[in-house]
């Protein structure tokens, strides 16, 4: 179970993501955190789109942003996602699926919402038969 202290630090972060969300079309901003081991801290934030393909997803946001910085895998601690929704946030499958080669199986993923309910699960756990790299080698 993650510390309140280290939860806390997450969560401003993903709030601040979730503030930050374009979300014209839907109404449904989400907002992603990333914990470096460092340290450090990178958000992202959903961006829609009127051409809805070209939509981009919070979590996808912040570890696109997290790898152009030039941070990898072996470099994240953990990831939180928070929405607005009754319970703690589904991420979408796309999400699981790039999650599942960006970050480690074990990584920690807590999902939340604006009320701090919270479910931690790990990569492995929310896409379990996961497509990775090595199925391109088969």
């Amino acid at each position: 179970m993650i510390q309140k202290e280290l939860f806390e630090k997450l969560y401003q972060s993903a709030l601040e993501g979730f503030n930050n969300a374009f979300a014209p079309y839907s109404n449904f901003r989400v907002g992603s955190s990333i914990l470096l081991k460092n340290g450090e801290l990178i958000n992202g934030c959903n961006v829609e789109n009127a051409s809805y393909g070209l939509c981009n997803c919070a979590e996808r946001t912040a570890l696109f942003k997290a790898y152009s910085q030039g941070v990898r895998k072996n470099d994240i601690e953990c990831m939180m996602v928070l929405a607005a929704t009754d319970g703690p946030v589904s991420p979408c499958g796309a999400c699981r699926q790039v999650m599942s080669e960006l970050l480690k199986a074990d990584t920690l993923v807590i999902l939340t919402n604006l009320k701090k309910d919270v479910k931690e699960m790990t990569v492995k756990d929310l896409l379990p038969y996961a497509f990775t790299e090595d199925n391109l080698h088969e």
